[in-house]
């Protein structure tokens, strides 16, 4: 079972168990004649022994204006009885905290019903009532809140009703930033995916909106002025693994900069995650003009549709460029053509002249990657404005220098202009070590496109988001005049790295580590076209936090800070210490990737750290693979573990997995979300392994997740036979024996589960709480509400709460 927060919008969103989700709503039977004639949960979907009354969602609509503080919010929810009887129901959900939500209606089918909303005590006098009488910790995680339940309204076997629901409500602020959070994670007893979810919020505010982030869902925003922001999400055919949280603020600098801060000890570092988004009116029409030099590869392996596809991102890049830029266009196989012998201005004579040198562009030859990036390199130069390289590539140097390292020193060499390399590699022939390293060494990134993928989707995707500079070169300080000199910086271990620029449009999303709580003032300089400018705020680093609103952060910092450790191996080469970092970071916080596969299985003790640093070193060797599709594999989810934005499921089932190369949501009780087509059903889907749960919540062995993993060099370097390891499979995993529970992971080990920073002496001396007895019910009010999570999970449970072990 998972948990999470009752977030600020803390709706009757789904008619689902809430076991698995946050602050769902559950439909509860209300008829005659059953124990003490209590309500009675129905569980969605299938239980482990079959009952004749169970429920699916179709579809859930979501739509909030809000304006200001306050959320103006409807929802609509079509689920259908899929059981054999009529069900006599009540719905029920949590409010996320006592008099947050006025004017609430309920509606079913447009008729409207009568419902009460209940205090914190009452609503945990029920959740008390139903977890003893059914010895069920579901309804646990909701202690602690208030309770909105409705009246009886029937619903007949295989029929659908349409349940409406609208609400105002105060959301929350914290650091400056109004959170909304929507309940939407379905239940684990799901029998099949939701059919279409859509989540619309528009927000108004009367001073300009800045930074609007979600650090759950990959959302999509519009900013139609400064003082509206329009946020889309929809998803189909999909069970919801996370709560939705949307995050906005406001502010009149022409940089808007806000903090969050999660701190759970206060003797250890705490963790920050800093927003910064231009002013909207700079993204209007004084973004910074910039030079840009697509290169493109037309060597015989780009025939056919490739080359098709990256005529059209040349068209596309040509077509959006500005006023004011300058730019040219290289194609190259064995030979090396320019567009024009220098940079171009923009104008429309230079743009239709454009337009024609790429229809003229055909596949032929071999590929002289070291020509083309040092004729690209000697047409650009430092001269205030900042310098763009596109670079695509399907294939490996064949023409002129091959070898990887002399290619990489060449173009550091000649990179004089500090020019940023944006390197697309294109199908699974690349040497995506060489993409990587360029791109490390010219201060910009590398993609990868699948061969099934459109390269023009995601050229364009990257234009738009670099297309137009507002800041340049920026650079973050931390200062804080209480910290005493000897102890060196506030911050460190600061991700992304390096300096980087801030576009229009476009968020950056920084996370770190601090070493001291208190009051400080953050500076951040840059360049804007070629004068300097400075932007500072204040800001509070939380001295220990008081709950775990913001454990994400934490998650989030591991993601991109074992990215990190992975890329400084597979650039330098292995070294013992980011190998023990790399192994205690994925233990602590579950973090699945193929060189820490061996987590997933039961039969590993994770307490033996030598034992899985001996495994992690042996499975690090695959990234020896230069290329090939274990090369882009490997390298594709390095990249997606470094740009991570948001957490994947925070409060629900497992790790992360590793599903065809990319960093996926994971998988809640068996029901498998949407996932690329390569992933979800295109070729090769039907030969991919999976492990899947049992019924009733307990998983299944990972034996075969061991047998998957390489035991040695030869094997982990391994492109043929049945042992190939997991980076090279390419394959998706069903993990099941690893849960991330709020700011908590859980390994599945000897039928329990055990908190990962359970020492074996506190597995022994864990205090036994009998479950479903006071004392059991009295962690909550002795721990706070973020502890009934925890005591949701099913099955014996070893967990550690403030230093103390408890056993259930």
């Amino acid at each position: 079972m998972q948990s999470s927060k009752y977030g600020f919008v803390g709706l009757a969103l789904c008619v689902l168990l809430p076991a698995a989700v946050s602050a769902q709503g559950v439909l509860l039977d209300e008829r005659e004649g059953h124990r003490d004639r209590l309500p009675r949960l129905i569980w969605p979907g299938p239980r482990p022994t079959p009952s004749p009354q169970s429920y699916r969602i179709k579809q859930l609509a979501v739509d909030v204006n809000l304006k200001d503080q306050v959320a103006q919010v409807q929802v609509s929810q079509t689920f259908v009885n899929t059981g054999s009887r009529q069900m006599e129901v009540s719905f029920v959900f949590p409010l996320p905290y006592d008099g947050a939500i006025d004017r609430l209606t309920f509606m079913v089918d447009g008729k409207e019903y009568d419902a009460k909303i209940l205090d914190a005590g009452e609503a945990r006098r029920i959740y008390e009532g139903y977890v003893r009488r059914n010895q069920d910790p579901a309804l646990m995680e909701w202690m602690g809140t208030g309770m909105f339940k409705t009246s009886v309204f029937p619903v007949p076997a295989g029929a659908s009703r349409q349940v409406s629901i609208r609400y105002s409500q105060l959301c929350r602020k914290q650091g400056g930033l109004t959170e909304v959070l929507f309940p939407l994670s379905t239940a684990k007893y799901t029998s099949q995916p939701v059919e279409r979810v859509d989540i619309k919020v528009t927000v108004q505010s009367q001073a300009k909106i800045k930074n609007v982030y979600s650090p759950t869902h990959e959302v999509k925003v519009k900013r139609p002025t400064d003082r509206l922001a329009k946020v889309t999400y929809q998803a189909t055919n999909q069970v919801p693994t996370a709560d939705f949280r949307l995050m906005y603020d406001i502010g009149n600098k022409k940089v808007g900069a806000s903090l969050l801060t999660y701190r759970p000890q206060r003797d250890k570092d705490g963790y920050f995650l800093m927003l910064l988004s231009p002013a909207i009116e700079k993204a209007q029409g004084e973004t910074v003009n910039k030079n840009v030099v697509f290169v493109v590869d037309r060597s015989g392996s780009m025939s056919g549709k490739k080359i098709e596809q990256a005529k059209g991102a040349l068209r596309f890049v040509v077509n959006n460029l500005r006023e004011g830029d300058r730019f040219n266009i290289i194609a190259y196989d064995s030979a090396v053509d320019s567009f024009k012998p220098k940079l171009q201005p923009y104008n429309e004579s230079s743009r239709q002249a454009a337009i024609g040198f790429v229809e003229g562009i055909f596949a032929g030859g071999s590929t002289n990657i070291d020509g083309a990036l040092k004729t690209a390199f000697g047409q650009l130069s430092d001269d205030g404005k900042p310098n763009y390289v596109v670079f695509l590539t399907d294939g490996l140097p064949t023409s002129g220098e091959k070898n990887e390292a002399k290619i990489v020193a060449n173009a550091r060499q000649r990179n004089q202009g500090r020019t940023r390399l944006f390197s697309f590699g294109v199908g699974f022939d690349v040497n995506s070590r060489m993409l990587d390293k360029l791109a490390r060494h010219c201060y910009g990134q590398s993609q990868y496109v699948r061969p099934n993928e459109d390269i023009e989707a995601h050229v364009s995707k990257l234009y738009n988001r670099i297309g137009a500079p507002v800041m340049t070169d920026l650079a973050i300080t931390f200062d804080m005049e209480d910290l005493p000199a000897e102890r060196g910086n506030l911050t460190n271990r600061v991700y992304p790295r390096d300096n980087y620029d801030l576009f229009a449009g476009d968020q950056l999303v920084v996370v770190g580590r601090y070493k001291s709580g208190g009051e400080a003032k953050i500076t951040v300089r840059g360049k804007v076209g070629k004068k300097s400018h400075r932007v500072s705020f204040p800001a509070s680093f939380v001295k220990r936090s008081s709950d775990e609103t913001n454990a994400f952060i934490e998650k989030l910092w591991a993601m991109r800070r074992v990215g990190e450790i992975i890329d400084e191996i597979d650039l330098h080469g292995k070294n013992q210490e980011l190998i023990d970092e790399l192994v205690a970071i994925s233990t602590r916080h579950g973090i699945i990737t193929p060189y820490t596969s061996f987590l997933a299985d039961e039969n590993t003790d994770v307490r033996d750290f030598a034992f899985s640093s001996r495994q992690a070193g042996v499975a690090l060797e695959a990234l020896s693979q230069a290329g090939g599709r274990g090369g882009f594999v490997q390298r594709e989810m390095k990249a997606q573990l470094q740009r991570s934005r948001q957490v994947p499921a925070t409060d629900h089932l497992g790790a992360q997995y590793f599903a065809d190369g990319q960093l996926g949501t994971p998988f809640a009780g068996g029901a498998r979300p949407a996932l690329p087509a390569a992933a979800s059903g295109g070729a090769g889907a039907a030969n991919r392994p999976s492990v899947t749960s049992r019924p009733g919540g307990s998983p299944p062995s990972a034996s075969r997740l061991s047998a998957a993993r390489p035991q040695n060099a030869a094997q982990a370097n391994s492109t043929n036979g049945p042992d190939k390891g997991l980076a090279d499979q390419d394959r998706s995993l069903k993990i099941q024996s690893v849960r991330n529970v709020g700011g908590k992971t859980f390994y599945f080990r000897n039928n329990q589960w055990i908190d990962s920073v359970a020492t074996a002496e506190q597995e022994k001396q864990a205090k036994v709480v009998k479950r479903y007895s006071k004392e059991y019910f009295d962690l909550v009010t002795q721990h706070g509400k973020d502890v009934a999570k925890y005591l949701a999970l099913e099955g014996k449970v070893t967990l550690v709460l403030d230093g103390k072990p408890y056993s259930f």
